[in-house]
């Protein structure tokens, strides 16, 4: 008896999906839960397993092809019996291993053809080609693709590390270009971002915030905070709480534009812009009005750490109404962040520096940070925009309004 895979459902918006890499052939034997291909949708990659015991009896879509949920994808014969001595690596056998951080990096040899190197190690093809380049074996790389899978990023920041990266090469003349499809996340980013530049009113508001008081408080409770709760506490849980307090004041902020009405959303699902393996993704901190600094530490720390790998799940970045973009972390001073539609605001939150400022008629040096808010016209009227800003900037220079309420 044979067993089809499908393309399950992923959500209620998606449709359709890119077939990735197959982690197995036609004839291999599989078990069930066996990892079989990496699916990508407009919203997240993820993995299909294998839905039974058997043989892969056929792949009916190959990489690199778009299929629509349930679409039959592949056939397992349930009927076949496990070869003798394992028969060939099933899909869980064949995802290898990453490299040990820090494990000495052997002497460099030629890099084996894209897909599988000598080494083991599953290599993309732009990888392949810069590891050949540079005469590098790809175990010598640490890598970050889902499965272990070693990118071409990962062989270039290597290079820069060790100081041989195409800063410290002399310019050879190329003029080669390598031609890549859009991924379907990137498609959907691009579409979304379009969409708000056409559909919104968009404006933006400045301010710059002190950050004295939140540094001092992450410099005296850091080291127990961490020991309590597992967690570093970053600046983003201060902003989070600040944002869920200026939405309650201003609720035009956590509001969308639906056909001829304004919805008003009674709950603060607070979307955090990382960047993640295949771009930026913004997952989605679900009733943050009820969440503890360390919960939000937590879930934000596990949002960054499954984006490079690609493992967010699609119902993770659906929703939000309203986002946190952090450009500080890349060095960005101001920015003006896109409204993620169909909320009706973005906070930009941006790098600190050291500047001088006037306090009590006093020129003083303070750890100061820019910050942005872009917004729906439609929705929100700049009085409203303004102080929303400026209640959380109130709110981060003191954070104890947080605790007392005022």
């Amino acid at each position: 008896m044979a067993t089809d895979v499908t393309v399950p459902s992923v959500g209620e918006s998606i449709t359709e999906v890119q077939i990735g890499e197959w982690f197995v052939s036609e004839g291999d034997y599989v078990s069930v839960d066996d990892v079989l291909v990496e699916v990508e949708s407009e919203k997240a990659s993820f993995e299909i397993p294998a839905p039974a015991a058997g043989v892969v009896q056929r792949i009916s879509i190959p990489e690199g092809t778009v299929a629509n949920v349930g679409d039959v994808i592949a056939s397992i014969d349930e009927t076949a019996k496990k070869p003798a001595g394992g028969g060939k690596k099933s899909a869980r056998d064949s995802k290898q291993k990453q490299p040990a951080a820090g494990s000495a990096t052997p002497a460099p040899a030629p890099a084996a053809t894209a897909g599988q190197s000598s080494d083991g190690e599953r290599v993309m093809p732009a990888a392949a080609r810069l590891l050949e380049e540079h005469g590098l074996k790809a175990s010598a790389v640490q890598a970050s693709g889902p499965g272990g899978r070693l990118l071409k990023e990962d062989v270039q920041r290597h290079l820069d590390s060790a100081g041989q990266g195409s800063a410290g090469k002399p310019a050879a003349g190329s003029r080669t270009e390598e031609v890549v499809p859009m991924s379907f996340i990137r498609k959907r980013i691009a579409t979304r971002l379009v969409e708000a530049q056409q559909n919104a009113a968009l404006l933006t508001t400045f301010n710059e915030i002190d950050l004295s008081q939140v540094m001092s408080l992450r410099k005296q409770y850091r080291d127990a905070f961490e020991k309590e709760h597992g967690v570093k506490l970053g600046f983003m849980s201060f902003f989070v709480k600040a944002v869920v307090d200026a939405l309650q004041l201003y609720p035009a902020l956590n509001a969308e534009v639906r056909g001829n009405d304004i919805v008003y959303h009674q709950y603060c699902d607070i979307g955090i812009a990382v960047g993640g393996g295949k771009g930026l993704v913004v997952p989605v901190l679900r009733n943050a009005e009820f969440l503890s600094f360390s919960e939000i530490e937590k879930s934000i720390n596990d949002f960054g750490r499954r984006a490079q790998t690609n493992d967010l799940k699609p119902d993770e970045l659906q929703g939000g109404t309203f986002t946190i973009s952090n450009g500080g972390v890349y060095g960005s001073l101001m920015s003006t962040p896109i409204v993620n539609p169909p909320q009706s605001g973005v906070l930009g939150m941006h790098a600190i520096q050291e500047r001088p400022v006037a306090v009590n008629g006093e020129v003083v040096i303070r750890p100061m940070m820019y910050v942005a808010l872009t917004y729906d016209h439609r929705v929100v009227d700049g009085r409203e925009a303004v102080t929303f800003l400026k209640r959380i900037r109130e709110t981060v220079e003191d954070p104890s309004r947080i605790l007392l309420e005022v």
